[in-house]
């Protein structure tokens, strides 16, 4: 079992920037592609970004492609998601999730777009972006 919290949520002012941050708790932090999504009143939640488990690949919704930056420690059990350029578009629940892989996954270096295919999930931090 994981636990994710999530940190660095708040209110700025369009262009400006955020860091998220989440914590995992347990041992096995680095078996896991770690992802962050975002949630808008009345929308689905949607993709961010993905790292893989290792730190050495990431991919990113097209909307945040440039601006965003995912990285992970994994001595800190701890994944980031540097938010530069803030848009008022991008305000948002945002929610880091674990997706636990199997030997091969790892291996091929797998990450997911897709909510399903996270097993754990954190409770969110809110982003506000303002004009």
């Amino acid at each position: 079992q994981v636990q994710l919290v999530e940190s660095g949520g708040g209110l700025v002012q369009a262009g400006g920037s955020l860091r998220l941050s989440c914590v995992a708790s347990g041992r096995t932090f680095s078996h896991y592609a770690m992802g962050w999504f975002r949630q808008a009143p009345g929308k689905e939640r949607e993709f961010v970004a993905a790292v893989t488990w290792d730190g050495g690949r990431s991919r990113y919704a097209d909307s945040v492609k440039g601006r965003f930056t995912i990285s992970r420690d994994n001595a800190k059990n701890t994944v980031y998601l540097q938010m530069n350029s803030l848009k008022l578009e991008d305000t948002a629940v945002y929610y880091c999730a674990g997706d636990l892989l199997s030997p091969a996954a790892q291996a091929m270096g797998v990450t997911s777009d897709v909510p399903s295919k996270y097993d754990y999930w954190g409770q969110g931090t809110q982003v506000t972006v303002s004009s």
